[in-house]
This record gives C-alpha cells, structure tokens and sequence, in this order.
C-alpha cells in the first residue's frame, strides 16, 4: 500500500486548508492547486499535470528533439508532473497510428534519458505511459501483423477486425508489458502509467468488448484477471521505488458498457491489489468519433463533465486519483481539488495553449492565461495523422524555433498593423511584446475579424475565446488602436513607420456561376446584413467549420436548410471530433446533406431559386428548389494596400521561406531606397485558418 504523509486519521491526499480559506484574496499559499502532493517518496509541486497523449512529435517511435521540447516549457513554465508518451506500444502487434512512441525494443532508452533529464532540470517529475492497443489500431500498418482483441468485435473508429487473443498471446503481452516498463526504468522516469481505458486491458474489462467464455471473461474478477497479472509482472520488473499508475474508466456511459459502479468495484480491487501508486480516471467509451469527441471534448460538448466519476472513485479507494479530460480552466481545476473529486488534476490542452500556466497562478496574472477554447485541433490534426498544433498557440509543438516567451528588442522601433483579426491582433501582440510602438488600424467598430463571424453559430460560439484574450493582451500592453479607421497608402506611410503588418483579411470569394448575382453569401448571413427564411440550400466548397456554423445558425433561426458539397462526405477536411459534434448539432436540427455535388446555375423561380446541381462522378444534373441559396466558398485577400505599400518597401514585400522555416528574421533588403519593412499575414495573403494566421505573425514578429 502506498504511503502519504498525512496527519493522523486525516485521508490521504486530503487538503487541509486554512480556517479563514476564501475570506481574503487567493495566494499560492492558500490556492488549493498550488499545494504539494506526496506520492511516496515522490514529491509534486503542485497539483497541476499534463496527462498522456500522442501530440505526433516522434521520429522513428523515439522522444527526440522536438518531443523533449515540448515538455520542457511545461516544466519551465512551472507544471508539477508531464506524462509523456501518450499510447506508447510496447509490441509490434500494437502499432502506431497516431503517432505514438514505441517502447518494444531498447533503441528508446537513450532518447527517454535525455528527455527525462531536461524535463527534471526545471523541476517537474515525469512519467511515461505504456500500452498495448488491442484492437484500437489497424492491421494495416507497421508490420502488419492482426490487431488482438479479447474478442472479435470491431471497433468503429479504428475498423479492424480483431485477432481473438489465445492464452500464448496472453503471455507473451504480459512480458512484453514487463519489458517496456523496465525500459522506461532505464530512461530515468519517475513514474510509469499503465493505459487501461479503451485499449487492450480496458478491452479485457468491458462488457462491450469481452464476449470470452474462459477465465478471462464473463465475470468482473475474470475480466480484470489480466490488468492485475500486468500490474504484478510490471511491478516485479521495476522494483518498489518506480511510481506505478493507471489510467482507468469511471464510467464508458453506454449501453451494455461499464456502469460507474462497477468501475468503482474494479478500481478497488486494483487498488487492493498493492502494486499501483495512483489511479487516473476519466470517463466515456471512445469507440467511435462522437465516443471520442466526449472523452477529448472541442466545442459543443460540455466542459469537464466527468469530476463527479472520479470523485466518486477517489471516496473508494486509499490511493490518490487523478482525472484526465475537459479541464481547460484554473478555476474548474481548482474547485475539483478544493471538493476533493480529485487529487491531481489533468490540463493538458490547457498547457498547450498556454505552457506557462502555473507560472501565471503563482504571479498572481490568472486572467493572463491564454485560454484553451476546445477549437480540437490538435486532437483532429494528430487523428489525421498529423502532428499536433494548438489552435490558439503557435509555438507549441515549435519550442525549437518559436518562443513562448517573447524577448525585447534592442531597439525601440515603430510598428504599424493594418487590420484587427487574430493574424493583426497577434502581430500587434509580438511587436509590443517586443517593446515597440505599434499602431493598429481596424476599418471596423470592433476588433476580432472574422472571429465575430465564426461564434455566431452555437456549437462553435467560445471561438471568441481567441479574439477575447488577443484584444486583452494588446490592450494591457498599450497599442494605439484606432477603430473605424480604412487605413490608405498614405495614412500609413505618415505614421512613418519601420515596420507595416498588413493583416486586412479577405472578402467571401465569387461563385462565378450563371446566377451568381441571386447567392447570398455565408459573411452576409452571420453578419446579420442579409436575412434569409424558410428553405435555404447552403453550398459549401470548403468543407471546413464556416459552412458548418452557417448552417448552424440558419437552422436555430428556423430555416430548413440543406448542406450540398462536392465532396464524399460534409465537414470533409475535418478531424473526428469536430465533425462528429459539428455534424450531430445540425443533425438534431434537420440539416440535410446532399455529397458529391456542384453548383451549375442558379435562376429565379417566382420569389424562389432554382439550384443547378451536377454529380461530381457521374455528371448526373439535378435541380433543387429553395427560397434562398448561401454559398461558402472560401476567401479572396484584401491585399490592395499591401501592393500599393510594396514598391516602397525595403524587403519589396517579400518574405524568405528558408528563415521562416529555420525560426530566424524572415526580412532582406531588396530596395535600399525602401522606407520599411513589409509583411503580409493571414487571409491577407490567402485564406486558410486560425492557426495559420496566428503563426504568420509570430514567425513574421518575433525577431522585428
């Protein structure tokens, strides 16, 4: 049994709090998530983690450079423990497929010691998880050997047909387990975390999964007869001096899956078994996109929706409980410590937004951190096999070549931003970090661009999330902001500037199809300048979020609308969790979707419209009649200003690729007659998202 330092009769991991607690203002000495937590002979800073999970930084299944970055500014900017290698497999029938670290053979060990090093070098403990996937991975991959399962159904998100596990696999995964954890070991971890939840020993456990009829099914004890034979092969390859852990289910909230009072039952007989150190514990059964969009949460879904279930295991058992999942704020996180639902909080994509989170809390800067507003890209983007960025941080996942924090300029110069959406808004940000003087001219009455557009949907609404802290931060740093203010050639050349940020976005791009002149655009409709009722067909060739919202915000309007897409499926260049809430929102709403097709034409019809539509693969015309017709179909730049500003620009405009790419000063000269430096960022240079903008101006800013 794990050993906590405690009062007499108090239980572990209790926080005993002042009398007076909540009478005066919050310090670090007093803020329930900056206490220490004890886990034998391993001590936490404070209650702050960052939880397991695959942000796709590997090369070659090891941590390298950019892994251990990424780490790092978590611990620099004060987080108690980081939990590495989120699905970290341990055999070569569990591959990869979504970027995860491979512990299966002892090439890695050297790669988790310098990891293991730099993260401790700034005061944080880490750990790393292990796991084998069961069947939530695919055959088709790696060595292509069968996916395992206790059974042989099939998991939705990840199709393959499992390998019904024989009693020789069982061994074998039990060593392969036990041989992982002792090179975790070796690579100077301070703890190990078993993954149960959702993969192979959480598989084994749930009666959505396990249809055996041996001693490794039917039974709660007989399902749970593997994860134990784990725990003690892990637990005699290790030692008693590694922290040992596990990820379990509180609850899979489905039908004919784990109830919560069951999990509390196999919680306790892990827990009574000796050999774990803690329990983290999160919720849901992420069997499929929607399954998955509840256990990592965007937009749309609730926010930390699962403290009670591990509340509920924490009053059941002696060791302490971390949760995992939806906590994106300090004061949520702080209220599960304070009510005891928890004794380590998870805030991972909380730390991605913002690394220096803790660092803020101890500052006593709370309302300074950059806010995570559950946009899901870096969950979409790793399930698209691609490596995570946060939506909100540009320098996340880039520790290498961008800052998080920004350093001053030898010199004080004078900047000049044209434009007030996110990619002006952070450039305005950077610059003045940065020291200088910067001026930001917004043709509009407020600030946020295309952001004010992007909330108007329900589903999608905390989006101002971003625009919110941009305009606070500018704000706090003292930009000059000139509102309603159409900046020319010749307002920005009197303000004499070194440097011109042109930021001015886009306009809503043509449908240049006979009747275009009857479309109303997407802009037109979420700016509230157009209204439209009753049926209402919405053409969508982007296949991104805006068209999404569109259709959102019609329908909760009453109109009864139809998403048409030349593409094989709505929301196609979306990740699983978006799409799945984005598209069961307008679902439940009636939105209809009509696939693989493109507009022709479109005539009047009396008061109405007449919709050419042509199949994409077969050519096939249809029409389709609708009161109105919106089109989404992506954004011309606004970049009139930009080449009227070019020839009188030292750099002619122009950006090099190579310094951007390698992190230093994108700016040469070109025209020694030049009177300052020009860049071009966001939409102004071509319509992409959020994140694009956000990064132009970081990488265009940081060295000006």
């Amino acid at each position: 049994m794990p050993v906590f330092c405690k009062p007499e009769g108090v239980r572990p991991g209790l926080l005993l709090l002042p009398a007076n607690y909540g009478q005066h203002s919050m310090t670090p000495d007093t803020d329930p998530l900056l206490q220490p937590l004890q886990i034998r002979h391993l001590s936490l800073r404070n209650r702050i983690m960052s939880t397991a999970h695959a942000p796709s930084f590997q090369e070659g299944g090891h941590p390298r450079d950019r892994y251990r970055l990424y780490h790092e500014e978590k611990a620099r900017g004060g987080i108690a423990l980081t939990m590495i290698g989120g699905s970290t497999n341990i055999a070569p029938d569990s591959p990869s497929v979504f970027g995860q670290l491979y512990a299966g053979d002892d090439s890695i060990i050297p790669w988790f010691q310098r990891l293991t090093d730099g993260v401790r070098s700034h005061g944080a403990a880490v750990m790393c998880q292990i796991t084998h996937m069961g069947r939530r991975t695919a055959w088709d991959d790696g060595n292509w050997l069968p996916v395992l399962g206790p059974s042989g159904r099939r998991e939705r998100a990840h199709r393959a047909f499992p390998k019904v596990m024989e009693m020789e696999d069982i061994s074998r995964i039990i060593k392969d387990f036990a041989s992982a954890a002792e090179r975790c070991r070796q690579g100077g971890f301070d703890g190990i975390e078993l993954l149960s939840h959702s993969h192979l020993l959480g598989q084994f456990l749930s009666p959505l999964v396990n249809t055996r009829q041996d001693d490794y099914g039917g039974s709660l004890d007989n399902r749970l007869r593997l994860t134990l034979q784990v725990l003690e092969a892990v637990r005699e390859a290790v030692g008693p001096d590694l922290i040992l852990g596990m990820r379990v289910t509180g609850d899979e909230l489905a039908e004919g899956g784990l109830s919560a009072a069951e999990c509390v039952a196999a919680a306790q007989k892990i827990a009574a078994a000796g050999a774990v150190d803690f329990l983290n514990v999160l919720a849901g059964a992420p069997y499929d996109d929607l399954g998955l969009a509840g256990w990592v949460a965007p937009m749309g879904m609730p926010a930390a929706p699962h403290l009670n279930v591990a509340g509920a295991i924490r009053a059941a058992v002696e060791v302490p409980v971390f949760h995992a999942g939806g906590v994106a704020d300090a004061a949520t996180a702080r209220h599960a410590i304070r009510e005891g639902q928890a004794d380590m909080i998870g805030m991972t994509r909380a730390h991605m937004a913002d690394p220096y989170l803790v660092q803020k809390l101890r500052q006593g800067q709370e309302e300074r951190i950059r806010p995570c507003v559950a946009l899901g890209y870096c969950v979409d983007r790793v399930n698209q096999g691609k490596p995570a960025v946060c939506g909100h941080n540009a320098a996340t996942g880039r520790e290498a070549v961008m800052p998080h924090v920004i350093a001053p300029a030898e010199a004080r110069r004078k900047v000049v931003v044209i434009g007030g959406g996110p990619a002006g808004l952070e450039a305005a940000r950077v610059a003045a970090e940065r020291g200088h003087e910067v001026v930001l001219f917004e043709a509009g009455g407020r600030l946020g661009g295309q952001i004010a557009l992007a909330a108007k949907g329900l589903t999608r609404r905390q989006i101002w999330g971003v625009a919110d802290w941009l305009i606070c931060e500018v704000e706090r740093l003292g930009v000059d902001i000139r509102l309603n203010a159409y900046a020319e050639a010749e307002e920005v050349l009197a303000e004499e500037p070194d440097a011109v940020i042109v930021a001015t976005g886009g306009w809503p791009e043509v449908l240049e199809i006979p009747g275009g002149s009857l479309i109303t655009s997407s802009w037109e409709v979420l700016s509230g300048a157009a209204r439209v009722s009753g049926s209402v067909l919405l053409l969508d060739e982007t296949g991104d979020h805006a068209a999404l919202v569109c259709a959102d915000a019609m329908a909760r309007a009453g109109c009864q609308v139809t998403l048409a897409t030349p593409d094989r499926m709505a929301a196609h260049d979306l990740g699983p969790t978006n799409s799945a809430v984005g598209l069961r929102d307008l679902a439940r709403q009636g939105v209809s979707v009509l696939c693989f097709q493109e507009p022709v034409s479109v005539a009047a019809d009396g008061g109405a419209r007449r919709v050419t539509l042509r199949h994409v693969l077969t050519g096939e015309l249809t029409e389709q009649l609708a009161d109105h017709v919106v089109s989404e179909h992506g954004v011309t730049p606004a970049e009139d200003l930009y080449h009227a500003l070019k020839p009188l620009s030292r750099n002619r405009g122009q950006l090099d690729h190579r310094a951007m790419m390698a992190g230093t000063s994108p700016f040469s000269e070109a025209n020694p007659q030049g009177r300052f430096w020009l860049a071009r960022a966001g939409d102004a240079v071509a319509g992409r998202n959020i994140h694009a903008a956000l990064y132009d101006a970081l990488r265009i800013c940081k060295d000006l």
